[in-house]
């Protein structure tokens, strides 16, 4: 019922399929792990940022903010730009501006031009979140497509947990312009993997703004983008500044704040193949869980009187989450709608990433205005809405398909 394969129009997934091997979709995976990795490396560095480039935390966390916003809106504007574009020169060039923003982070001696930085890196992110996955599915035989998709998930979900810790440790030994170069190195030997390893990927057809609109038409594709924007912004404001909620609230040292981190970016791993293995068995059920987790874990780390370990497992519970989440998302929208999984791919990126923007910005204000614990307990808050949205979703889609059986059977 929500699957448009019967009407839609002819998409870049119905292009000739090619067989790079499972070497190509790494490098594709390792792309988008690496700039995912560049969109949270301040997160880790937040203090430090701050102080060197002489501003507060709060106006610091606009380098998580200012790519936010920029990706949310790449990512359709470059799918609809992108036409029939061969896929791996639009890959490498993406690569080749991580590379750039970076470059430009080690180098800054101002925050405005930091900022610039970050803005091409927006730019990156929302491209290539929205092209890798058709791209990697095109890479591999038909049967194996859903496990291309989960790689590319796995790099953004391992991304997204590794780059601030790695930051923070890093930054922690080295300073924080150091983490911002070796995200740099790592970019340039990703950029050769990807020369080295992709082949041609001619387009059959281009993307306009119908096939976005006919996506987002989807029942289901439209529950899911609403819900991923709440949870992503919940986990945001708070996530934003879990570096200063270390160092202030449970008044942990740079080695306590770093091996926290690093235990955090572990179980966002850990998190990431669990989701996958729950979204495979029913991802309904998978979603709604991993936000109610999410925003339980969050609100509970708001509480004034926690304890010490308490609040590093609570931590622990919040990275398996958020490790999940993306690739529950990515399973979402392709059962949405397969044909339509590209023009999805961008509207996820949207969905995602103004929310990142706007937690940050909202966190931010919070952070500056009513202190950590306060933001903790809004981003808490507005996750559980998403799970919430998921569960009357789900409740209206099972009336629904009663109905159906029962218009059926009559």
């Amino acid at each position: 019922m929500n699957d448009l394969s019967n009407h839609a129009h002819p998409m870049a997934n119905s292009a000739p399929k090619l067989t790079g091997g499972w070497a190509a979709v790494g490098s594709v995976a390792a792309g988008t792990f690496l700039l995912v990795t560049a969109e949270f490396l301040p997160i880790g560095l937040l203090s430090r940022l701050a102080h060197d480039l002489h501003v507060s935390e709060g106006t610091a966390g606009l380098a998580v903010t200012a790519a936010g916003f920029v990706a949310a809106f790449a990512g359709p504007g470059l799918v609809l730009l992108a036409g029939r574009i061969d896929r791996r020169k639009i890959v490498v060039g993406l690569t080749a501006a991580i590379i750039v923003s970076n470059l430009i982070a080690v180098v800054a001696p101002t925050f405005p031009l930091f900022l610039l930085g970050r803005l091409l890196l927006g730019f990156a992110v929302g491209g290539l979140w929205s092209f890798a996955g058709a791209v990697v599915r095109r890479l591999v035989a038909d049967d194996a497509g859903g496990r291309a998709t989960s790689f590319i998930s796995a790099g953004i979900g391992a991304g997204t947990v590794w780059g601030m810790p790695a930051g923070a440790l890093i930054g922690g030994w080295f300073g924080w312009r150091a983490a911002f170069a070796v995200n740099v190195a790592l970019g340039v030997v990703i950029l050769f993997a990807q020369l080295r390893l992709l082949p041609r990927l001619a387009v059959a057809s281009k993307i306009d703004a119908s096939h976005l609109v006919a996506f987002a038409r989807v029942p289901m594709a439209r529950a899911g983008l609403i819900a991923a924007g709440f949870v992503a912004g919940g986990h945001f404001v708070a996530y934003t500044y879990l570096e200063p909620w270390l160092r202030g609230a449970l008044r942990l040292e740079q080695a306590g704040v770093a091996w926290t981190l690093c235990a955090y970016a572990v179980a966002g791993v850990v998190g990431t193949f669990l989701g996958e293995r729950l979204a495979a068995r029913d991802v309904r059920h998978a979603f709604i869980m991993i936000a109610l987790v999410l925003g339980g874990s969050v609100l509970a780390a708001a509480a004034a009187s926690i304890s010490l370990p308490t609040a590093i497992t609570l931590v622990l519970i919040w990275g398996i989450a958020f490790g999940a989440m993306p690739v529950c998302v990515q399973i979402w929208m392709f059962n949405s709608s397969p044909r339509l999984y590209e023009a999805g791919s961008a509207l996820m990126v949207s969905a995602f990433q103004i929310p990142l923007a706007a937690g940050a910005a909202i966190g931010g204000a919070i952070v500056d205005r009513a202190g950590l614990d306060a933001a903790f307990a809004t981003g808490g808050a507005i996750t559980l809405i998403g799970a919430a949205i998921l569960i009357v979703f789900r409740r209206a889609s099972a009336d629904a398909d009663h109905r159906c059986l029962a218009d059926a059977t009559s």
